[in-house]
């Protein structure tokens, strides 16, 4: 597991701190466990889409803007 340091204001750590008592838990623990909820609740922050994935590429192509639509392009397709 790897460590992660950030600052939180005093209330807050104050706040987890108080929670993990009462849980008995560690704060470390507590803190895992709500970001790995808000993680799973925002799943669809996480979705990634093929233009994300390949917009280094896009523009990289030459040749006819028409090809998703221009019927006449279909031509001999699949033959």
């Amino acid at each position: 597991m790897k460590t992660v340091s950030f600052k939180l204001p005093e209330l807050l750590v104050d706040q987890i701190t108080s929670v993990a008592k009462l849980r008995r838990e560690s704060r470390s623990s507590l803190v895992r466990k709500a970001i790995k909820d808000f993680i799973e609740k925002n799943k669809d922050l996480n979705e990634v889409s093929c233009l994300d994935l390949t917009r280094d590429l896009a523009g990289c192509v030459s040749g006819p803007e028409d090809l998703s639509f221009n019927k006449e392009r279909l031509n001999g397709y699949g033959q």
